[in-house]
């Protein structure tokens, strides 16, 4: 391969239509994310592709490039590269904000007799305010679904998720606060669907 040639593949990498096109992809990847980050949405996709603020900076990033390397006046690149350079700076107490408020995984428990459904708990914090994620896992691989049973805010004592476990195949119990009030959820027996979730705080 000659040195023209490799050089007309760089531009063609680089060119703006390119990057117009790959911002597209980007925009569709983060739409199917959107869509399997919905109660029983599919985990993997949505592990993979939910994440709306990382897609929007690629997206932007994108774009302001594309209008970079495609429009030669000078005025143009400046206010553009100034733009970008803002819309980074006001988004990232919201990316640090992201990384020290995510969620990590405290528990992942089978149903009784079944393998093909978990009780799930993701612990995170708002600030100082403990939280607490409760979900049901129904299925296997590519094709498991993500079912959300409740969420727990605990700024005050009576809020604290204090005991997530199965009662029965199709049963959760929820035990919250000090009194060690009981929550009990049913679930769909074929879909695993809670029949009901709880919120608290």
């Amino acid at each position: 391969m000659t040195e023209k040639t490799a050089d007309q593949g760089r531009k063609a990498r680089l060119s703006p239509r390119a990057m117009v096109l790959a911002a597209g992809c980007l925009v569709l990847a983060g739409a199917v994310g959107r869509w399997a980050g919905r109660d029983g949405g599919l985990l993997w996709a949505a592990r993979l592709l939910d994440h709306p603020l990382l897609f929007d900076l690629l997206v932007l990033g994108l774009l302001a490039a594309a209008l970079m390397v495609g429009v030669r006046n000078l005025v143009v690149r400046v206010l553009t590269g100034v733009a970008l350079g803002l819309a980074l700076l006001a988004s990232f107490p919201f990316v640090l904000f992201g990384a020290f408020g995510a969620a990590s995984e405290a528990s992942d428990t089978a149903a009784p007799g079944r393998d093909d459904r978990s009780l799930v708990v993701e612990e995170g914090a708002d600030m100082i305010d403990p939280l607490w994620w409760v979900y049901v896992d129904e299925g296997r691989g590519l094709w498991k679904q993500r079912w959300k049973v409740g969420h727990f805010n605990g700024d005050v004592a009576e809020n604290v998720l204090v005991e997530a476990v199965w009662d029965g195949p199709d049963r959760i119990r929820l035990v919250t606060g000090d009194d060690r009030e009981v929550h009990v959820v049913e679930l769909d027996r074929e879909t695993g669907r809670p029949l009901r979730t709880v919120t608290r705080g």
